[in-house]
């Protein structure tokens, strides 16, 4: 049986991020992958934006990843010459009675160790965004968007580079704990194989509570339930009307940020992505959005022409909390967590899991 010191089972951002970190001591790394292509799932169906960590629970998993993970994202982008921009975001109270909820974000983006935003009135945001209504907003500065796929190969490039495999169309079907680690068992193109390997990562993405339930000795328990949320996102076709990223304020009992609107770096804006549960995987996006969307959008941006709109894509967040439930944080499973040494498990990585995966990794790293 074929033996390899670290398995990486998933090949989005999170697991190119640790195979990439784990492969820093020379050891042998095998990433293997379902799709054809890597990050076909969460990591390329997203907002491509570089979170500055304003929303999140102050000393959350989240918030602390997110603000040492865009830092260390930033670097990594600088370093590999991956194309991004500090763009900055606007996020906009469009009435006076959003104001007390603008100060609680800014309260609370302070406490999670955001220090840089500033607090902004009509006039200066007229200024800025012209085309943007609102009495005021915060103006995020650190704030930035990236070229996911190009970071996606980067990740790639640079783990291989230091030994690492990527086999795609392949499968792991059953973990099961083995005298000097894990017996994995699977497909590979149709054809079965097993190997043993010291460490693995499940960094399954929207799989990885299936992966987990296949998974020898590992208690029920411990295998937190999956939320399918869809988001969905059109594009605004011709000039953007924006220089910066723009947010409305998070509405209260969902699932998101709000409708926002996100500029790609080739300078063209889409807006998304709303919210919507769903019990299977489905990234069908149609022309019946156009006028919800328009509607949300015009709160903020009310010269929207909605026939510019148009269907774009859409992502499936894994995330660990329902409909009307309290935000879930990332869920980190180590051995200290389930009892299996060598094993990690990546639960509920969603927003701000792009901008986060770099300090995801490390974290993974110092576990094993």
């Amino acid at each position: 049986m074929d033996s390899i010191d670290t398995l990486i089972i998933g090949a989005g951002a999170l697991g190119l991020a640790c195979a990439e970190r784990l492969t820093r001591a020379r050891q042998s790394c095998l990433i293997v992958e379902a799709e054809q292509l890597i990050g076909s799932h969460t990591s390329s169906r997203n907002s491509e934006v570089i979170h500055a960590g304003l929303y999140y629970a102050p000393s959350s998993l989240k918030a602390e990843l997110c603000l040492e993970g865009h830092e260390r994202l930033y670097a990594w982008c600088a370093q590999h010459q991956v194309a991004h921009k500090r763009i900055g975001k606007l996020l906009v109270a469009v009435s006076a009675a959003e104001r007390d909820t603008l100060d609680a974000l800014a309260a609370n983006a302070q406490a999670c160790g955001v220090y840089d935003l500033e607090y902004i009135e009509q006039a200066r945001l007229a200024e800025l965004e012209p085309a943007v209504h609102g009495v005021a907003a915060l103006l995020s500065p650190s704030t930035g968007i990236i070229d996911s796929h190009a970071y996606l190969q980067s990740l790639l490039a640079a783990a291989e580079k230091q030994g690492a495999q990527l086999v795609l169309q392949t499968r792991v079907e059953r973990l099961e704990p083995g005298p000097d680690g894990w017996i994995v068992s699977g497909t590979s193109s149709g054809e079965a194989f097993q190997l043993e390997a010291q460490r693995v990562v499940n960094a399954g993405g929207l799989f990885a509570q299936q992966l987990a339930r296949r998974t020898a000795g590992l208690a029920p328990a411990q295998i937190p339930p999956l939320h399918l949320c869809r988001g969905r996102y059109l594009g605004y076709s011709g000039r953007a009307p924006f220089q910066h990223l723009i947010y409305p304020l998070p509405e209260a009992n969902t699932s998101g940020l709000g409708i926002h609107a996100t500029l790609d770096l080739g300078g063209q804006v889409r807006f998304g992505p709303d919210t919507e549960y769903l019990d299977h995987i489905d990234y069908r996006v149609d022309e019946q959005l156009r006028a919800p969307f328009a509607n949300a959008i015009r709160r903020y941006f009310p010269h929207l022409d909605s026939t510019r709109l148009v269907p774009g894509y859409s992502g499936i967040r894994p995330k660990l909390a329902g409909p009307g439930e309290p935000a879930a944080d990332f869920l980190i499973q180590t051995a200290s967590d389930h009892g299996l040494p060598g094993l990690v498990n990546l639960f509920g990585i969603e927003s701000p899991g792009l901008t986060a995966s770099l300090a995801i990794a490390e974290r993974v790293a110092r576990a094993l």
